[in-house]
């Protein structure tokens, strides 16, 4: 079992939830942070020391306050971690279950686990722990369509905010608008309708209510 843990998490609620499941596996040397800066800086130091942490589980948001933060987000510390350290076991432990994300973080940014916080979210906590430890990946129930064939379609972040403007009605000429207000291209009308088009062939939807609701479905927005 991992000797060395680092749980992050603002809400100290939670650290303890964590804490208590690392203890109940014997886990030997447990520390917890409530802001990416910090748990980067341990991680960075207990690596020059000679002693690194084997095991970090985060959370993905992280509420803003008075602290400027290099990290601010539970995804740029994962992201800029597995950089500088591939070697460091990575569990994500978040309340968000959208399937992009999830697809994001393990393929991407080569998270080793995914955990949905719930009612059963220590619970798979525990069994996450020990399928990392034996260098497999774990996700929880609800998100592991995340790495099925099914759902590997080529989307990016322009298509999720085409899909979420979409999903709030918006018309084409409206979501072109919102594109060019935002600074977001491109946002031509001909452009904005060969996306949806191609975003309908790609997920077999026979018009755009249609293709929001299986985005929805798949948890892309």
């Amino acid at each position: 079992m991992f000797k060395k843990v680092l749980v992050a998490d603002d809400l100290l609620s939670i650290n303890k939830g964590v804490l208590t499941v690392l203890n109940t596996l014997g886990v030997e040397a447990v520390q917890d942070v409530q802001y990416c800066d910090d748990a980067y800086l341990k991680i960075k130091k207990a690596a020059l020391d000679g002693q690194p942490i084997e095991l970090l589980i985060t959370d993905l948001s992280y509420i803003k306050d008075h602290r400027n933060q290099k990290l601010t987000s539970g995804e740029a510390l994962v992201a800029t971690l597995k950089k500088e350290y591939p070697q460091l076991k990575i569990i994500v432990y978040s309340v968000e279950d959208r399937l992009q994300k999830v697809r994001t973080l393990i393929n991407e940014h080569n998270a080793n686990a995914y955990v949905c916080k719930g009612r059963r979210g220590l619970i798979e906590l525990n069994t996450a722990i020990n399928t990392v430890y034996n260098n497999k990946i774990y996700l929880s129930p609800q998100v592991t369509a995340a790495l099925s064939p099914k759902t590997n379609l080529e989307i990016d972040d322009f298509d999720i905010v085409l899909l979420k403007q979409m999903s709030l009605g918006l018309s084409q000429e409206g979501i072109s608008n919102h594109l060019k207000n935002n600074n977001l291209s491109p946002y031509g009308l001909s452009s904005i309708e060969k996306r949806i088009n191609k975003l309908k062939i790609q997920f077999g939807a026979n018009n755009a209510i249609h293709l929001v609701s299986i985005a929805k479905d798949v948890g892309l927005i």
